[in-house]
């Protein structure tokens, strides 16, 4: 079984730091970033309103939880958000490579 976690950042040089931790270490395969996005939030009992970056990790299954801990060690956001989304289908061929990268 294959995942992808979705992980939000403070920006993309965040999100670059974030990937390569989890490459070195093998966590994952594959790191895309989306260098910025609006998002709206409630924080603290308030409406907060921010610019952040989008990391797309993929992995296999097993490694999710070791993935989310070691965001949640480096991430600076005290609630960072890193979620699992599990991969049902996927070109053969990309899912051997994912395989032979980890």
């Amino acid at each position: 079984m294959y995942s992808m976690v979705y992980i939000t950042t403070s920006g993309e040089e965040e999100s670059k730091k974030i990937a390569r931790v989890l490459l070195e270490e093998k966590l994952v395969a594959c790191a895309n970033i989306i260098s910025s996005m609006g998002s709206i939030y409630w924080w603290e009992g308030k409406l907060e309103e921010d610019v952040e970056s989008i990391l797309l990790v993929k992995t296999r299954s097993h490694l999710v939880d070791k993935v989310i801990d070691k965001v949640r060690e480096i991430h600076s956001y005290q609630t960072p958000c890193a979620l699992e989304i599990q991969i049902k289908k996927g070109s053969p061929d990309y899912l051997d490579w994912l395989d032979n990268s980890l």
